[in-house]
């Protein structure tokens, strides 16, 4: 059975063809997680998980390399617009 997905681009369904024989290298973007997690948080994890054990049943050996964002500086962003806008409410 050949593993088939699906191409955005052109909207055809493909089959998975290695580059190397038996063996599969593959990114996907972590996620940009700097409030609330939410069901939209875990798709692109169960997404990419669902695809390298697909990969790995068909007996193709998988290298996945997952960033998780840095959103330290959108954070701290967030604190000084939030404690701006406490200051007044609290000293009323």
């Amino acid at each position: 059975m050949t593993l088939r997905l699906r191409d955005t681009l052109t909207r055809a369904v493909l089959p998975v063809e290695p580059l190397e024989a038996g063996r599969v290298r593959m990114y996907s973007c972590g996620p940009t997680v700097y409030r609330y997690a939410h069901v939209g948080n875990l798709r692109t994890f169960l997404l990419a998980d669902l695809i390298r054990r697909a990969l790995l049943y068909h007996g193709i050996d998988v290298r996945h390399v997952q960033n998780i964002t840095d959103v330290g500086h959108m954070r701290s962003r967030c604190r000084r617009r939030c404690a701006r806008t406490a200051r007044p409410s609290a000293s009323r």
